[in-house]
């Protein structure tokens, strides 16, 4: 059994997603897609895991129900990010006015994730 046969990683602030495939006894493949987020102080940091477990006969319909949630998100609220958390960790990446000289900072462009 292999352990590592594909994996990525995306960092979004305080918390890290791993997306990892692995084999299953009898050969076959499945997806565990693994948050992890700091907590404790930065002296003595601890990180708290939540994992889930996809199988190959539910990714069609996992797909589909993230694409409709996702796509039900940006059409209700567009696709600024305007969330609290977005706010603190990411305020360097997004467009920032001063309110004194009304000028601006650029933005970078966060990657589209797609499970295909």
């Amino acid at each position: 059994m292999q352990d590592e046969i594909f994996s990525k990683i995306l960092k979004a602030g305080s918390r890290t997603y791993f997306f990892d495939v692995r084999e299953t006894r009898a050969g076959d493949y499945y997806l565990t897609i693994t948050e992890s987020k700091r907590s404790g102080n930065m002296d003595d940091p601890s990180f708290k895991k939540f994992k889930i477990y996809l199988y190959k006969e539910d990714f069609n319909q996992f797909k589909e129900i993230l694409d409709e949630a996702t796509d039900f998100i940006i059409n209700e609220k567009g696709d600024e990010v305007i969330s609290e958390r977005h706010q603190k960790d990411f305020i360097p990446n997004r467009e920032i006015k001063s309110q004194d000289d009304k000028s601006s900072s650029s933005i970078s462009d966060f990657e589209d994730i797609k499970f295909e």
